[in-house]
């Protein structure tokens, strides 16, 4: 855990991207070509090259991060917790990391993800380096509290994949989120899919993406609460207060309804 003189914070996050399709433009020759046929051709090639359409990951721009912050205080009457996307949909890609890095740098948290190692991170640094943005905290590796337990070893506590952890860090035992928040009784993925969000976006529907997004981390922040009461670090009152804050924070969130009685008895 990361303390500071508040308590520990913790931040879950997810992040949805679609094609970069100047790059895609600079790289494969592709003018003359309207921004969803050049999506099209990128996964054409990325096809030929590899089987798979997936793009490389630098390739993917970022076009929402949405996360929960959670602040667990020393004492229950300062906890906080928020749920929300960062920037705005008018918000440029760079603005959307620098967003995120200044989280990282202001409050050091632990980073809750699933399949964050393998995506949402790599992404991030990727399009950082295209965008030049820093992060002091996120490269640290030599200052004493960052030289064994920082952002960037695979073994460390700054950063906790749940998908790697929950499959032993082996592909063929990973789970998909949506099916297992609702194999624990969870409301699972609400509104849309993954592959709805390139569509929704050629469309101009950002806040549909948003609000997909914060969806996906609130569902990662409920699994990682069920991990913590299984490893000890919760016990079943300090995960009903969890569930508590977070029917409080999605009160009268509309998009975030199903999350309503989330924690429930009946």
């Amino acid at each position: 855990m990361n303390q500071d003189r508040d308590g520990d914070y913790f931040f879950a996050f997810d992040v949805e991207t679609v094609p970069d399709v100047d790059a895609g433009r600079r790289l494969y020759g592709l003018d003359g070509l309207d921004d969803t046929d050049v999506a099209k051709a990128m996964r054409h090639l990325r096809m030929q090259e590899s089987g798979r359409d997936f793009l490389r990951l630098y390739l993917h721009r970022v076009v929402a991060v949405s996360g929960v912050l959670r602040l667990r205080s020393r004492s229950r009457e300062n906890d906080r917790i928020r749920i929300w996307s960062l920037g705005s949909p008018e918000s440029s890609e760079k603005r959307l990391i620098e967003s995120f890095f200044q989280i990282v740098d202001s409050r050091a948290p632990t980073l809750i993800t699933w399949n964050g190692g393998g995506f949402d991170l790599p992404v991030l640094v990727y399009r950082a380096l295209h965008h030049g943005v820093g992060s002091k905290r996120y490269f640290e590796t030599r200052e004493p509290d960052f030289r064994f337990n920082n952002y960037l070893n695979r073994y460390h506590e700054r950063h906790t994949d749940l998908m790697d952890v929950f499959s032993g860090h082996q592909a063929r035992a990973a789970a998909p989120l949506d099916e297992l928040a609702r194999f624990l009784g969870l409301p699972g993925k609400v509104g849309m899919r993954g592959a709805d969000v390139e569509g929704r976006y050629f469309a101009g529907d950002l806040d549909a993406i948003r609000a997909y997004c914060e969806g996906d981390a609130l569902l990662t922040w409920l699994v990682h609460l069920r991990f913590d009461r299984i490893r000890g670090r919760l016990d079943d009152e300090g995960l009903a207060h969890e569930l508590a804050l977070v029917r409080e924070a999605v009160r009268d969130r509309g998009h975030l309804e199903a999350f309503a009685n989330v924690g429930e008895q009946g």
